[in-house]
């Protein structure tokens, strides 16, 4: 069975950062912006918020004038609720006839006011991040098919990212691939696939399953990973996806300057050959083939004419490629893929 959420949005989005502080909460709206910009008429800041995602600023009015359909949630705060400042502003959208679009934990229809306004105007009030029912247990049975899971040294440190251009580079070299989305921008940029960290922990290795299901046996599932076995606050969901994706392969992603887990201060990220080992470790639970083939660095944060030099290095310690996928593509990855697994 292949139940996986799917709707249609409409587009063009008013991107809502609201007052949100740290980039690391805007993933949502950061990732919209970059793999679907065409479907962007702006950003909505409100006083406070530090955040700037490059796009033109727009309050409500100046956004439907500009043609928007809906406005999108793109920030998630630690916990996943909205703020109690938002609401006035998610009101007017509402009223004004905007969708309102949320990836967050909690649900729109419990924000005062808004399900009224929407029923009023005829906005779609959509949570994307509602697990379907009836999720299977997981089996652990093989099935058909290629599978690789992106994963990480801690959380967002480019899992999405990195599956998506994977995804695209192993398109371009003619192999069947499909991103499997996991996560609510992913779901968002997708159109479709599982929120697993709403998935109750008995389950997520069957929402694994589900998103991932046999196929053509030349056909990949590039699968979203979620969480870090190394950040205590969301390892549950990192060794579901690990169980229930039983992936041929992983591409280990690494955020160089992330001195602390992002959750939890008092730990330290892994090292790069740490996190392939445990991660494989798992992986080969369900799956005793599988292999990493290489490895997705964030160098934004890295002066220039350091980043090649940081890549090169750690491609020599750990004898696999690694690149940056937004800057540099992911074609050495895919090359070791075909010499290792084949197309």
């Amino acid at each position: 069975m292949n139940q996986t959420i799917s709707f249609q949005l409409k587009s063009p989005y008013l991107i809502f950062l609201g007052d949100v502080t740290e980039m690391i909460y805007a993933k949502t709206g950061a990732g919209i912006a970059e793999w679907c910009p065409e479907t962007v008429v702006g950003q909505l800041r409100m006083e406070g918020c530090k955040l700037d995602l490059g796009l033109p600023d727009m309050d409500i009015a100046q956004a439907i004038e500009a043609g928007a359909r809906s406005l999108v949630i793109g920030v998630a705060p630690a916990g996943g609720s909205s703020g109690d400042t938002w609401v006035p502003l998610l009101n007017q959208a509402a009223a004004m006839g905007l969708d309102i679009v949320s990836g967050l934990h909690s649900d729109l229809a419990d924000i005062p006011g808004l399900t009224e306004n929407a029923r009023k105007s005829g906005a779609a009030l959509i949570n994307v991040r509602r697990a379907p029912a009836n999720i299977p247990v997981a089996t652990g049975s093989k099935r058909r098919g290629r599978r690789l899971l992106t994963v990480g040294t801690d959380c967002a440190v480019g899992k999405k990212y990195s599956a998506l251009a994977l995804t695209a580079a192993m398109n371009a070299r003619g192999v069947n691939a499909t991103f499997r989305a996991t996560g609510q921008t992913g779901i968002m940029i997708a159109g479709g696939g599982i929120p697993v960290d709403s998935v109750v922990s008995d389950f997520v290795s069957g929402a694994a399953e589900m998103i991932s299901p046999e196929n053509h046996p030349q056909h990949w599932d590039i699968i979203e990973g979620q969480g870090s076995l190394f950040n205590p606050s969301f390892s549950g969901v990192s060794l579901g996806l690990l169980h229930g994706s039983q992936p041929d392969a992983l591409v280990i992603c690494h955020d160089p300057l992330r001195s602390r887990v992002s959750t939890c201060p008092d730990y330290r990220p892994p090292s790069i050959g740490v996190c392939m080992e445990l991660n494989l470790r798992c992986a080969r639970i369900t799956n005793p083939d599988a292999v990493c083939v290489g490895v997705c660095v964030n160098t934004s944060g890295l002066p220039v004419s350091e980043r090649q030099e940081y890549l090169q290095t750690l491609s020599a310690e750990v004898n696999l490629p690694c690149v940056d996928p937004v800057l540099d593509g992911c074609d050495p990855i895919v090359d070791e893929i075909l010499k290792r697994l084949g197309n």
